[in-house]
């Protein structure tokens, strides 16, 4: 006869177990047998289950076939046809694993006879590999192992990709067939050709099993060098083993801002709440790890039946997804202006250029003296004079005009402190002075003379309306500054020349610069497929104090202290230096500032120690823009 169930083994076990035993009459039941063998197959234990031969043997060797199974889980097995001739019956289970994204489906035949158990007959199963999969053979195990998913680019205008997979070598010892004691020493010759810690590198090599790769150091294939490729193969065990890796154009290229994949850490792999393997590539700082999930895509698995000779035969394969790509304003070619601009420069520095049209950020750049941080958008640093072009706004709304006569002694003291002007401040730039001289020629005294232009919070609304000092979460490490409300006289004083309570980021001055070329605030735009709501400021910037700023920064080029921007190519530029010092032992070190803009360019050049903004960032920002094509 034939019974066909639709309900689970886990389900139904109990009701029919119960009901072959209970019934007035009724014989043993094949199908209360197949229920509590398909139950133990999804609990991963046969133990209990009537076995016609070895029931230990049974277990020990369904165990050893599912033991290369474990990252899959349980799987689902149900109970399908039943099919009993007298003494022997023949059974069906349906068997479903979740291989990563996928589903593994297929039915396997059940063979079981009649036979005398401890509680009298019982219907028993003639164990053999093909239960757990049809096409299985004695000796053979099953076995699964990851697929990677390919990583998504991080792609920049005109998407091209400025992270994708790139060439590299892996070097490192190979321990397969050494001797422990040769792997070693083999360790400590690889670890003096690529110049890394030796008993670091050892230590490595001693922890990992015997047939590891142990990587000791990843180059660019590019940049591989030639002893290294021609010594490594003469080290036992030695191997340089190409791979490619996701990487930008160059090791320096924004590294601070897009961040690093390397191998995820016990930490990374803890945080990732079951996402992230041991093994897995992920993204370890900066866009690259606050993308990662995006970015990683879903991982795929093969599941391949084993013989006994090692020789594979492949199952099922589950395909990876690949990662998402993630797309950025960044302008390759001007970045790699920016990057080449300060490749000599030796403290932390910075290059932040923005389009005012659409508040693109086209580079942000962070010199090799930042060792990987995010100068560029996330540095927080007293702006100096070019915080000057917010103060000339806060005056132009407190009555003042670019002709207005102000006042610019050699020296002015608030509250006891004295403030002075730049050490080579020009003398004929003294006294009675415009307010666009003042701003040209960049006079403190001037500045701080006239605070009493500037009403309560005037200062923190003029640069609100300049797109500084109002947060916004635009999906990347950015600090939009801050005008913090003075305690004191005195540094309500140092806040009108960049001092006192502001702060900035080079990104929030290149801002600044936008906003005074667009005629609005700029909200920075990285991520374009961000969506980001901008905060109007309650104050907006109007037409005509944008042509005041923009004549009176002109000025700063024409006769002021940006001279050195004169004759660059591509059109009429506007500018702003600045010193900010910081620090509490004299001699005070300095910042060195200079901001700009032409065309459709807002430029925004930092150095965290410099003599001046004009002396120390001015030649900077002239090689960029003089590399930059004009737009």
């Amino acid at each position: 006869m034939s019974r066909l169930l639709r309900m689970s083994a886990a389900a139904l076990a109990g009701v029919l177990l119960t009901s072959a035993c209970s019934l007035p009459g009724a014989g043993p039941d094949p199908e209360a047998s197949l229920e509590q063998l398909a139950s133990a197959l999804q609990k991963g234990e046969l133990a209990g289950v009537p076995v016609a031969s070895d029931g230990s043997a049974a277990s020990r060797e369904h165990a050893e076939i599912v033991a290369g199974l474990e990252t899959l889980g349980t799987p689902e097995v149900e109970v399908g046809s039943v099919t009993d001739e007298g003494d022997t019956a023949t059974g069906s289970l349906s068997w479903t694993w979740k291989v990563a994204q996928e589903t593994w489906s297929y039915d396997t035949q059940v063979e079981m006879s009649r036979g005398s158990g401890d509680d009298g007959d019982t219907w028993q199963v003639r164990w053999s590999p093909e239960i757990v999969e049809g096409s299985l053979e004695k000796g053979e195990t099953l076995q699964t192992s990851t697929i990677k998913p390919r990583r998504g680019d991080i792609l920049g205008a005109g998407d091209e990709p400025l992270v994708t997979l790139r060439p590299v070598l892996r070097v490192g010892v190979d321990k397969n067939g050494l001797a422990p004691g040769v792997a070693q020493r083999s360790a400590a010759q690889v670890a003096a050709l690529i110049d890394i810690d030796r008993a670091d590198f050892v230590e490595q090599v001693r922890k990992t099993g015997p047939r590891a790769f142990v990587q000791g150091i990843v180059y660019r294939r590019a940049e591989a060098p030639t002893r290294v490729l021609d010594q490594i193969s003469d080290i036992s065990g030695g191997k340089a083993l190409s791979d490619h890796l996701p990487l930008a154009p160059s090791k320096n290229f924004a590294a601070g801002l897009l961040g690093t994949v390397g191998p995820a850490t016990a930490e990374v792999v803890e945080d990732s709440d079951g996402r992230l393997r041991a093994g897995d590539d992920a993204g370890l700082s900066g866009l690259q790890k606050r993308y990662d999930e995006q970015l990683f895509g879903s991982r795929g698995a093969t599941v391949v039946a084993v013989d006994e000779e090692g020789e594979r035969r492949n199952l099922f394969t589950a395909d990876p997804t690949p990662g998402e790509d993630l797309m950025l304003t960044v302008d390759r070619q001007v970045q790699q202006v920016a990057e080449q601009a300060l490749a000599d420069v030796g403290p932390p520095s910075a290059i932040v250029a923005i389009r005012p049209s659409t508040g693109e950020v086209v580079a942000a750049a962070s010199g090799p003296g930042s060792k990987g941080y995010n100068t560029a958008t996330f540095g927080q640093y007293a702006p100096g004079s070019t915080f000057k072009v917010v103060t000339a706004l806060a005056l132009l709304r407190g009555g003042l005009s670019p002709s207005s006569r102000v006042s610019c002694p050699a020296t002015t003291v608030v509250d006891g402190k004295s403030f002075k002007n730049y050490d080579d401040y020009p003398a004929d730039g003294l006294g009675r002075i415009t307010l666009a001289d003042a701003v040209a020629n960049s006079c403190n005294t001037a500045f701080i003379g006239r605070r009493d232009r500037i009403g309560e919070g005037g200062l923190a609304a003029a640069a609100a309306a300049l797109g500084l000092g109002v947060d916004h979460d635009l999906g990347f490490p950015a600090y939009f500054g801050e005008v913090g409300e003075p305690a004191s006289e005195t540094q309500a004083a140092a806040s009108t020349i960049g001092q006192g309570t502001v702060l900035a980021s080079p990104m929030a001055m290149a801002t600044v610069v936008a906003s005074v070329l667009a005629g609005k605030a700029v909200l920075p735009v990285l991520l374009p497929d961000q969506e980001v709501s901008q905060q109007q400021p309650e104050q907006p910037l109007t037409a005509q104090e944008a042509r005041q700023l923009r004549q009176m920064m002109r000025g700063v080029v024409e006769r002021g202290s940006g001279t050195l921007l004169q004759g660059v190519r591509g059109g009429e530029v506007i500018a702003k230096t600045g010193t900010a010092e910081f620090g509490s032992e004299p001699p005070l070190p300095t910042h060195a500032w200079m901001v700009a803009g032409r065309g459709d360019l807002a430029v925004a050049v930092f150095v965290e120690r410099g003599e001046s903004g004009s002396g120390t960032a001015g030649p900077i920002l002239r090689r960029f823009l003089g590399t930059v094509p004009a737009r």
